[in-house]
């Protein structure tokens, strides 16, 4: 899809901008569509955004335990015991005891989820390809300093999503049920 759209230099504060000139339009407005894009070529796969970025956290820190998990990623408990709920009944991840504390439980990925997360991997990248199409190399970079320093200022965790805050979303499986009992 290609707009014909008018480069608004008209950003001095107090202005009547249009939306299209407002940095906080702008960055809804594709936030937005990369947030839809991205769940809708995630779908296929059987997971959804958020099962995304927890499943690449856990490939990282593969053993910790859910309450290590919730506090690296600032998401209550009871939220990351439904995503980790849903990503087993994926078979993406399972609990073991855990080898110190007998009270708490080890998440670890599965075999299909290490097999998912490759795949996963390149429709992330596909995806983030085709946003950034219009920049070259650099100004991709700069983009992403820039996306970093209003992360950062705005309190957010490098890494961490604020829909990983959600429950579970009820993307289908990849075997067509919906994941619901």
């Amino acid at each position: 899809m290609t707009y014909n759209v008018k480069v608004l230099d008209d950003s001095a504060p107090g202005t009547d901008r249009p939306l299209a000139g407002r940095a906080n339009f702008l960055l809804s407005q594709l936030g937005f569509h990369v947030a839809q894009t991205f769940a809708a070529r995630l779908a296929p796969l059987g997971i959804a955004p958020n099962h995304f970025g927890l499943l690449m956290h856990l490939q990282r820190c593969e053993g910790d335990t859910q309450q290590q998990l919730a506090d690296a990623l600032g998401i209550h408990r009871k939220v990351m015991v439904g995503l980790l709920d849903d990503l087993e009944q994926r078979d993406l991840v399972e609990r073991r005891r855990h080898p110190s504390d007998r009270r708490a439980h080890a998440i670890h990925l599965t075999e299909a989820a290490r097999q998912l997360l490759p795949r996963a991997r390149r429709v992330a990248d596909q995806h983030e390809d085709e946003i950034l199409t219009p920049l070259d190399a650099s100004e991709r970079a700069r983009l992403v300093a820039v996306l970093q320093r209003l992360a950062v200022h705005s309190g957010y965790p490098a890494g961490v999503h604020p829909g990983l805050h959600q429950p579970a979303a009820r993307s289908r499986h990849p075997d067509g049920s919906s994941g619901t009992a």
